[in-house]
C-alpha cells in the first residue's frame, strides 16, 4: 500500500550522479557494445506496479524533475530542472520484488507489454519536460534512458550515497 491506503502504483529510486554510463546493447561478434552517457544530473530507477495507469505519469514527472534533491556547488538543494542537469532512467524492475522464503517474488509487477508502454510514455513525459524548460534546453541538459525487459550494465560516479525511494 503507498500512503494514505493507497494501492501502490510505482516505485522510483533517484540517484545523484556526477557521471553516468547504461550499456543499452550488449557487444556481438564484431559490433561494438552500445552505451548511453549523461553528466551531472539525476538516475531514475523506475517499477510500474500491476494496476498503474498512464494518468499517473504526469504526477510522477512533476514530483521527480521538481523535488528539490539535487545539490549545487555551494550545497544548497534544488531540482533537476533548475540545476539544469542531465536525466538517466532506467528501468528497473527489481524496485517491486518481494521477499518470500529465501527468494525473491514480483507477482506485483505490471506484465511486460503494460510496463514497456508506461516507460515508453514516461520517457516521452520526461524529454517534454526538459524540452520545455528555458534552463534545461540552454543549458543542453539530455535524458537518455535504457531498454525495458532487459538487463544492463551501469557504471556510475556519484556525489552520495544520496538515494531517495518515491513510491506513487
Amino acid at each position: 500500500m503507498a500512503e494514505g491506503g493507497r494501492t501502490l502504483q510505482a516505485r522510483a529510486l533517484l540517484q545523484q550522479c556526477l557521471h553516468a554510463q547504461l550499456q543499452v546493447r550488449p557487444a556481438e561478434g564484431d559490433v561494438a557494445a552500445q552505451w548511453v552517457e549523461v553528466q551531472r544530473g539525476l538516475v531514475i530507477y523506475v517499477c510500474f506496479f500491476k494496476g498503474a495507469d498512464k494518468e499517473l505519469l504526469p504526477k510522477m514527472v512533476n514530483t521527480l524533475l521538481n523535488v528539490k534533491l539535487s545539490e549545487t556547488e555551494n550545497g544548497k538543494h534544488t531540482s533537476v530542472l533548475d540545476l539544469p542537469g542531465d536525466i538517466l532512467i532506467i528501468p528497473q524492475a527489481t524496485l517491486g520484488g518481494k521477499v518470500r522464503g529465501r527468494n525473491m517474488q514480483y507477482h506485483s509487477n505490471s506484465g511486460k507489454e503494460e510496463g514497456l508502454e508506461l516507460y515508453s510514455q514516461f520517457v516521452t513525459l520526461c524529454e517534454k519536460a526538459l524540452a520545455g524548460n528555458s534552463k534545461c534546453a540552454e543549458a543542453g541538459v539530455v535524458v537518455k534512458h535504457g531498454t525495458y525487459g532487459n538487463r544492463q550494465v551501469l557504471k556510475l560516479d556519484t556525489n552520495g550515497p544520496y538515494t531517495h525511494l518515491i513510491e506513487f
